[in-house]
Parts: C-alpha cells; structure tokens; sequence
C-alpha cells in the first residue's frame, strides 16, 4: 500500500498561541499524518503550554509517540527563492540574565511580544514548507498563526502568509495569482484586496482584479465539486452604490467585471448590497443558501460576517496556489499565549479542511 505524503504544518510564531495548538492537535491525535516544520524546542514550548492549562481529556492520554519534525535549516531552497528575501535560521534569543541560550533553544523567549527573531523564524519555516510541498514532499501545508509586526520587524516586506506563499509559490515565471478565502459550514467568502490600507483597498478595486477574483473562485469551488457554484458579488459602497448616488464603482468596476464573468459561463451576479448579501447567502440547518460563496470587496468587509458566525469554525484557505494551503482565522493572541488556553477548534478545522481538499479526509 502506498501512503500519501503528509501535511506539513508550520508552527507560527513562537511567541503567539501556534506552538499550543499544534501542541494540543498533536496531544488529541489529530497529526496522525502531519510533519511538523520547525524546532522541536518551540513545540515544545507549546506543550508546556498546554500543560499549564486545562486538560486535553482522555483522548489525548494514550499519545506518547513524539510527533516527526522537519527542522527549516536543512531544507536547501530553490536559488529563484532567495531573492526575496534570504532567510537564515533567526539567532536564538538570550534570556535577560546568565548564560546564552544553546543554538535553537526558544524555551526563554517570552510569549506575547513582538520580536524581529520570531518574525524571521516564522516566515523561514513557511518558506521550507513551501519548496517541500513543491517537491512533492507534502500533499498541504497548514499554518499556525504569524504575527505582522513581527515579519515587519525582520525586514521582510510581506503584509502576511498570502503574499509569502504567492512569491513561493513556484520557482520560475511570473507569481500566481492568488486570493484568500475564509469559509466555515454555513459561508465561504473570498477576497478581492486584504491587507492593505482602506483607502488603498478602494484603489486597488479594479475590472481586472474583480473579474479574476470571481474566475479563481469559480474554478476553486469546480475543483471542490460544485459543478455550477452559484458567486454573488458585493458591492463596495452602502446599499451598493444607489444608482450611482453613493459612488460610482459598482457602475464602471464591478458591474462590467460581473458581466465579463458571466459571458465566460460563470454563475455569477450582483454587485449586491454588503450589508444583506451574507445572510442570503449563508447555509443554516433552517434553510439553503442562495450563493455557494461571495467576493467580497475589502478584507473587514468580507471577513466580519464569517468571524461572526463563529471563529472557532473558520478556516483561511489560499486559491490560486498549485497547493493546498489552510490555516486557522484568527491570529497569533498574544494576550493568552503560554498559557495553555487557546482554542484549538479553527486550526482542527484547517487540518480537516486540508484533508477535505486533498481527498484524504
């Protein structure tokens, strides 16, 4: 019998809550058929972690096999990727007072800070994931969570893993075009801008972008077995515009990319109101949904109504990439990272849903 290669998961960052939740999902038998990218000594912080919070039930006293690690130094990356930018093994941080930490020793470092090593450590172990799943060494990377500040503070020039994995992504030609999706069981809603200003948002709507938003959604959901997903399309301004009365995008942007998609044989419509497109297009166990998912305009937008409906469900999925990528919807916590009380229900979800789409659930 053959076996399909393994999810590979990356740890986030190491002052954040990530390290816990890989901690726990491990604990709980959920990475029967994961390796973990990173430094054993920052899983094991999330263990500790996790030791110093609730209980992981009985479920997770019978798992005692330690879990298999792929440490980011020994993956030699492709030259293309080095350009941008190079990304060493971090140095290990020193505590405030004794001796040096030992080489890769993240045990000091405190949780809940930003911190220029985590941020390049981060973005390093993504970067190995990466040209591992472009070997064919992995079926699907699912991420923990990193922090911005935290890339920004290591100098590295992307707002957040999208972009990361966009200029990865393939080691020739031009980078894939890419969007990120937020979906749960009851909405799915893919992103035209994200991270970036709003006002640049705004300016960064354009015909091609809205139309290649609504085309990598169409194939995504053909992919996932919807032979005809049905694609409702928000407006930008309130109530959709009015005719023009409230601006002018719907009418010269959105419209026109919506009617291009639809002479391709896409189910698309719109550009509907945002303040009601979600609830008609939401799936609940009283009633079907109109729309299998919505392009949504702006990051907040788009993933206010699905974090709403619970971020414990959600899952970020990146289209467009020639992998499967997941991860949780919510961030690093620094508030509560270390203490071992960090719900593991949306990283779960990323691990399943990574599964869902690679045919191995």
């Amino acid at each position: 019998m053959s076996w399909p290669a393994p999810l590979l998961i990356t740890l986030g960052d190491p002052a954040g809550i990530g390290p816990e939740l890989v901690a726990r999902a491990h604990l709980t038998g959920h990475l029967h058929d994961a390796v973990l990218v990173g430094e054993p000594s920052v899983f094991e912080r999330g263990l500790r972690a996790c030791a110093a919070g609730p209980g992981v039930g009985e479920e997770g006293r019978s798992v005692r096999t330690q879990p298999v690690f792929i440490k980011p130094e020994t993956v030699v990356l492709d030259p293309v990727q080095r350009d941008e930018p190079s990304l060493p093994v971090p140095p290990s941080p020193r505590p405030s007072a004794g001796a040096p930490m030992q080489p890769h020793d993240w045990a000091g470092l405190p949780f809940g800070a930003v911190d220029a090593r985590c941020g390049a450590y981060s973005a390093r172990c993504l970067n190995a994931a990466v040209e591992l799943v472009r070997r064919g060494q992995g079926r699907a990377i699912v991420t923990a969570p990193i922090h911005k500040e935290s890339l920004a503070a290591a100098g590295l020039s992307f707002p957040g893993h999208t972009e990361m994995l966009q200029a990865w992504a393939q080691p020739s030609g031009p980078a894939p075009q890419v969007r990120m999706m937020l979906a749960n069981e009851e909405l799915r809603v893919v992103l035209v801008t994200t991270h970036q200003s709003l006002r640049s948002a705004i300016e960064a709507i354009t015909y091609e972008r809205v139309l290649t938003t609504i085309t990598i959604t169409q194939v995504a959901l053909k992919a996932w077995g919807l032979e005809r997903p049905r694609i409702a399309v928000a407006g930008l301004n309130p109530h959709a515009g009015e005719g023009g009365l409230f601006g002018r995008e719907e009418i010269e942007v959105i419209a026109p990319a919506i009617a291009a998609a639809q002479a391709m044989g896409i189910l698309a419509d719109g550009p509907h109101p945002p303040d009601t497109v979600f609830m008609r297009a939401r799936h609940s166990p009283q009633r079907s949904g109109a729309y299998d998912a919505v392009v949504a305009m702006t990051h907040d937008q788009g993933l206010i109504p699905v974090k709403y409906l619970g971020v414990e469900h959600g899952v970020n999925i990146t289209l467009g990439l020639p992998f499967v990528r997941t991860s949780p919807d919510h961030g690093t916590a620094f508030d509560i990272a270390g203490r071992g009380v960090a719900d593991p229900s949306s990283f779960l979800a990323a691990v399943l849903m990574a599964r869902r789409l690679t045919g191995t659930a």
